[in-house]
C-alpha cells in the first residue's frame, strides 16, 4: 500500500499564523486511485468514497453533478481528507476499512492530515 505518494507542502502566513495553506501536488499514476471523505459546511455529515481520478470526482461532488445523489441532497462540498494508491483495488479495499470506521475514527483520521479542516480540493494540481 503507498498511501504516502502526494507531496504536502505547508504554507504558514507570517502575519496570520492561524492561516494555513495546504497544497497537494497529486502526481498521476496509472491504474491508481485514491480514497477521500468529504463533508458539508457543518461537519455534520461524511461521504467515504474512492475515484481513480479525484480532481475530477471532487469537482463532480461541488458542482452537484449528479442532482440525486447523496452528496448533492446533502450538501456535500468539502474535501477533507484523502488518500493516494498506486492501484484501484488497493484504493477499494481502504475505502471499505474506511467506511466502517466510527465518526470518531474518522475525525481522527482527518485531522491527523487537515487539522484545521480547510478544503483540500483548491490545493490539488
Amino acid at each position: 500500500m503507498c498511501r504516502d505518494q502526494f507531496n504536502r507542502i505547508e504554507v504558514v502566513d507570517p502575519n496570520q499564523p492561524a492561516i494555513q495553506f495546504v497544497l497537494f501536488y497529486f502526481p498521476s499514476v496509472e491504474k491508481g486511485g485514491a480514497v477521500y471523505i468529504m463533508t458539508n459546511t457543518y461537519h455534520t455529515v461524511f461521504y467515504t468514497g474512492v475515484t481513480s481520478d479525484l480532481i475530477t470526482r471532487i469537482y463532480q461532488h461541488k458542482t452537484k453533478h449528479y442532482p440525486k445523489s447523496f452528496s448533492a441532497r446533502y450538501n456535500i462540498q468539502k474535501l477533507v481528507y484523502f488518500e493516494a494508491f498506486h492501484s484501484i483495488e488497493e484504493a477499494i479495499e481502504r475505502e471499505k476499512q474506511v467506511k466502517k470506521y466510527r465518526r470518531e475514527k474518522k475525525i481522527a483520521l482527518i485531522e491527523g492530515m487537515n487539522q484545521h479542516w480547510n478544503d483540500l480540493y483548491e490545493g490539488l494540481e
